[in-house]
């Protein structure tokens, strides 16, 4: 098992997208502002998304420049507009989004996987002209499974994690979007993809929708895997994956990693803290275990 764990925390993106209430931009900086605080040094800050899809995020050009400088901050660029407008304003660590299924990429995209990997080619090519020593991330969801289709072959998920690496990312992000995996999943899949990249290229996205989260991150761990996409509060879902729980929540990823003796430099009562006020917002109560067992111990309400 590895002795060291990279987090990238995916709450003010990911976490919020699937809201129908919407969030202040001043509260969403307040949120970014605490995870900071907190210790988390990469974070997803927003998507370029058209805001008819994803009104949530309609602020993301009044966002960006409010963001403080020490973290590395990332955006999603769903497609060439999206691209643009990260590039006016000067975002350098971009995420591209496809999936392993094809009706899942449709109704997210509106893209069929070729048509995604044609145009994210074009667009990583905008993008390293513009952003010579930018990064990019790119998500494969619904790696193991799909609302629509089901069960996805672990081939299909290798081969379109083979079509991103050849347009040149930097990683993969490999997402069980519904949180249906279970570890044995999780390692035969590892299997498979560490045949096309390093260790060092993989992130996993779990969500926590069966309580499987927290064993899948054990058993990649045991693989070698070194990055989790996680979410403070456990905030998130997608809006176009129907029954998607939350995120791994970013508390409960810190907490067994410190007991595991791998070490974080994550404050996990600022962690535990850093999502109340946007769940007060959204009129929601913390659900996620280590972050009420913080909340529990420091004696502070979690409402």
């Amino acid at each position: 098992m590895t002795d060291h764990i990279r987090i990238v925390e995916v709450g003010p993106r990911d976490g919020l997208q699937n809201e129908k209430l919407q969030v202040p931009t001043d509260l969403k900086i307040r949120f970014i502002e605490a995870l900071a605080a907190a210790g988390l040094r990469e974070i997803e800050a927003t998507s370029f998304v058209s805001p008819k899809r994803v009104p949530q995020l309609a602020d993301a050009e009044a966002l960006w420049p409010m963001l403080s400088h020490g973290p590395a901050f990332s955006a999603l660029t769903p497609n060439l507009k999206g691209l643009e407008r990260a590039i006016s304003l000067d975002v350098d660590r971009i995420a591209v989004f496809t999936a392993a299924s094809e009706t899942f990429t449709q109704k997210n995209i509106n893209m069929s996987i070729d048509q995604s990997i044609e145009t994210f080619a074009e667009m990583i090519s905008i993008f390293r002209a513009s952003r010579p020593t930018g990064f990019v991330r790119g998500y494969v969801s619904t790696a193991f499974e799909c609302p629509y289709e089901g069960r996805i072959d672990p081939g299909q998920t290798v081969r379109v994690i083979e079509k991103l690496l050849n347009l040149g990312v930097d990683e993969v992000s490999i997402g069980d979007t519904i949180g249906v995996a279970a570890p044995p999943e999780v390692k035969s899949l590892t299997r498979l993809v560490l045949n096309v990249m390093s260790r060092g290229k993989i992130t996993y996205h779990f969500h926590d929708t069966n309580g499987t989260a927290i064993a899948n991150v054990a058993e990649a761990m045991e693989m070698g895997i070194e990055s989790f996409d996680s979410s403070a509060g456990g905030l998130g879902g997608c809006p176009f994956a129907p029954g998607a729980g939350g995120n791994l929540a970013t508390e409960d990823l810190v907490y067994f990693l410190e007991r595991c003796g791998i070490p974080t430099h994550v404050d996990l009562y600022r962690l535990a803290t850093s999502s109340l006020e946007i769940l007060k917002v959204l009129g929601r109560s913390p659900c996620a275990k280590g972050q009420l067992a913080r909340l529990s111990l420091s004696g502070t309400s979690p409402t």
